[in-house]
Order: structure tokens, then sequence, then C-alpha cells
């Protein structure tokens, strides 16, 4: 296994850590009465204006997260930045079919980000990235290894129509994600994130947001500054998210997304597709309860043939507040469809389109198409920086006559060689550590039990994952 490209980031990363609980430690007092908001699933969300009184500036890296330009504070600058170390082990990977990994590999991910704002009206964000990957017997996948690319860089520009009406033009590279990030995603847990090339459009009330954007996805290449809007997909949509006036907490989406593929394979054939995804999201939480439902209906053509795709998923869950280590009790179940008949022209297998890279757990060893799952769960709150979860989840075919699909929706195994729906089930644990506020450490552990289908084919042995990350953010 080959380290050398890490030792200097982690004794970096040691250094800072050191200096950041030092700091951290003499302003704890001062800060108890404020805290800063917390890092974002997209990082251009986030809003560092309150930093322009120096009063509030707590923290040591807070310099740089507001910079003002001019003396009236019109022009400022906002950077951040994100370091991650990854290692990552399977026993039996991809159920001990193909070239195994002795020692495992290290993924490693780094980001640096300026955010250039004029009032409230003009904005320009830039992301920079590096991922790299040591050590993997196959090599690095698609998503592993990129030296140095522009991950995102867009401008904005914002016309408010009243008090808390407002439209924002977006136009150039950029990050995007709905909702649960079901079907659209930012694809955090693989170590280089998802973008997009194309025009978005955002308009903001005090009770209702709209999207609509027609966009194509990046394409990946691995080297410096190569990376290119893909020129075989498109991607565009609406996405509507406002509240529920009959359900107390409750909230509702509804989306349309259209995407172009000049080549995808499913089990039935490799061919065009043009596919049409309807959906609906309700979602919200009262009195300690949370509840997440959401249902999709897809269409279009794929080849010569049709496309008549579907999945329904869901979430409930109960917080004990008043409880010792806070428990939330869990229940999630989903299904997506299958091809009911690989030799008919309609194709049955639903496409997740761009979905969260840890969909049903950090194996990635199945995704959401043609599948069937039930999954209890269990959160803890051990202290107010450290927390636990722990699944159990359960998994058939939605149909018999299809394959599984792996995370990237890429087919794992095809379905023809058994009648069997069970697929097997998996436990997984994690523990979180917020150890500052830039500093989080992870650690997972998963088993893969193989079920009937997995044993009717080549490489059925059950699988032992285990990853560990690092992650710094300023």
């Amino acid at each position: 296994m080959r380290w050398g490209r890490s030792t200097t980031w982690f004794a970096l990363i040691v250094s800072v850590i050191g200096a950041g609980r030092s700091v951290v430690a003499q302003t704890a007092e001062s800060a108890a009465h404020q805290r800063p908001p917390p890092y974002k699933t997209a990082r251009y969300d986030e809003d560092y204006r309150y930093l322009s009184d120096p009063a509030r500036r707590d923290d040591f890296l807070d310099a740089a997260k507001y910079v003002p330009l001019d003396d009236g504070h019109e022009w400022f600058a906002s950077f951040g930045g994100e370091i991650r170390e990854r290692y990552e082990y399977s026993q039996n990977s991809n159920w001990g079919l193909g070239p195994q990994d002795s020692n495992g590999y290290l993924l490693q991910r780094y980001l640096l980000s300026g955010d250039l704002h004029y009032q409230d009206t003009f904005r320009v964000f830039a992301q920079f990235m590096s991922e790299l990957e040591d050590g993997r017997v196959n090599g690095p996948r698609p998503t592993d290894e990129d030296l140095a690319d522009l991950h995102q860089a867009f401008f904005d520009v914002k016309m408010n129509l009243g008090a808390k009406d407002s439209v924002t033009a977006r136009v150039g590279r950029q990050e995007m994600y709905f909702g649960s990030q079901r079907l659209v995603s930012v694809r955090e847990s693989p170590n280089i994130r998802l973008s997009f090339d194309g025009l978005r459009f955002i308009y903001r009330s005090d009770w209702v947001r709209f999207d609509a954007f027609a966009t194509k996805p990046v394409e990946i290449k691995d080297r410096y500054f190569d990376n290119e809007p893909n020129p075989y997909a498109n991607f565009w949509g609406l996405y509507g998210v406002a509240p529920v006036a009959f359900l107390p907490g409750g909230n509702v989406d509804f989306y349309y997304l259209g995407v172009e593929n000049d080549q995808k394979a499913f089990q039935q054939a490799k061919a065009r597709e043009v596919r049409h995804s309807i959906g609906t999201r309700l979602w919200g939480g009262v009195r300690g309860w949370d509840f997440n439902f959401e249902f999709v209906y897809q269409f279009g053509s794929f080849g010569s043939g049709d496309i008549s795709a579907w999945t329904a998923a869901s979430e409930v869950g109960y917080t004990f507040a008043e409880a010792p280590l806070r428990p939330r009790l869990s229940l999630k179940a989903d299904v997506a469809s299958g091809d009911g008949n690989p030799k008919d022209s309609t194709l049955g297998t639903f496409n997740p389109l761009f979905p969260k890279g840890a969909y049903f757990s950090e194996t990635g060893l199945l995704g959401p198409a043609n599948i069937m799952d039930f999954h209890p769960e269990l959160e803890l709150e051990i202290t107010k920086e450290v927390s636990f979860i722990g699944d159990w989840d359960f998994f058939w075919r939605e149909s018999v006559g299809d394959g599984i699909y792996n995370n990237a929706v890429a087919l794992a195994r095809a379905g023809n060689a058994s009648e069997a729906r069970y697929i097997g089930s998996q436990a997984q644990a994690m523990i979180q550590w917020k150890m500052s506020r830039h500093f989080t450490a992870t650690a997972v552990y998963a088993h893969f039990f193989a079920g009937d289908f997995l044993k009717g084919s080549p490489g059925s042995d059950d699988v032992d994952y285990i990853s560990g990350w690092l992650t710094f953010r300023f």
C-alpha cells in the first residue's frame, strides 16, 4: 500500500487539530451565547455576513470567512475548504467475485472554495478539488481519483421582488441536491462529489421555493483540469417545496425530472434512454415524530421500446427526547421496480438518476433499482459530541426477471440465473465524533449476509466492510 502522498497531510491535520482545539478552549466562554452556523451540504449555501460584526468573531479561522473589500462592505469575499482522509477495506468485495484487496486503500479529498459577493445582488463562487486514491488492488474507480480540477464555478444574479420574494439566475458549474437526495445528490460519500454544467433559476418566497434547471452532468477525467460536460447526457427539471396547511409540521415537494443518456445499460439491453420522472414527497415532524414519504413514476423511451417504472420510499421515526441518550427509533421501507420481462420492449427497471453515494449504506453494494428493503434503525446521542447509529437492512428483488444493481446503477448480478427473490441482509454500525467545529471523525463497520439469490450464482460470500475517515472543514 502506498501512503507517501498522504503522510504530509496527516502531519498537517494533527498540528491544526492541536492549534484549533487550543483556540476553541480559549474562546469557549465568550462563544457560549452564540453558535456559528453549521457547515451546509453545499458550501455555497453558507452565509457569513454576520461576521461583519467583529465582536462575533470567536474562531481562529473567522478572518477567512468574511473579508470586506471596501469601506462600505458592499463587496466582500469568503473562503472555505475541506480535507478528508478516508480508509476503506472490504473482505469479499462484491461478494467475493473478482480480484480481492488484502489490506484496504486510502481515499483523499481536498477542496478549496472562494465566494465573492456584491451586496445581495451578485456573486461568483468557485471551488477547486483534488482527489487521490492509494492502494486499491484494481486501481481507482471512476469516483475515486481526479488529480486537480474545477469542481464548481458559477455566478448568481439576484432580483428581489419584495420583502421576502426573490428570483436568482445561476449560470455555470454547480452542485445540486433536492429533497432527501434520493434522485439528485451531491454524492458526498464517494471521494468525488457530483456537479453539473448549466442554467438554474431559483424562486424563493416566505412559503415556497421553486427551482428550474437545464444542465449536463460533469464527466470526471483523472488528470489536470480536463473535466467537461458529458456530451452524451442531459438533465433538466422543475422542483418545488411548500408547507402543507392540513398537516402540522408537514411539507410537500413536487417535481418533474428529465434525463437523456445516449447509452444506458440495464439487464434488458444497452440503448438510448429518454426518461421522465414525476414525483412527490411528504415530509416533516411534530411532537417527537418525523416522517418522510416519497413516490415517483417514470415513463419515456428506451431504444425502440417504452419505459414504465416506479418507486415508493418511506421513513417514520420517533425521538425520545427526555430519555437518556435521546434514542431515535425509525423504520424505513423502500421498493423500486424491476423489469418483469427483459424480452419484451418495455423497460420496467427504475432509474434513480443521480442518487446519494451511500443510498442504503456505506458499502455501496446495492442501489435503488429492482429492490425492496425493510430497514429498522436506532440512533443514540452518547454525548453532545458523539453519536451512534445501528441498523439492519433486509433486501429482496422486486422482480425475479431482473438482476440487482449497485449504488452506481450498474448491473451487479444478472437475474436469469436464479428464481430466488431474497438477496440478503446487512447490519451496520456507525459512530461519529464531532471533535470541534472544524473536525469530525467517523468509523463504520458493516457485515452483509448473502441470501438465496446470491448463493445461486458465482460470488456468494458474506462481506465484511470497514471504513473510517477524518474530515477538516473551515
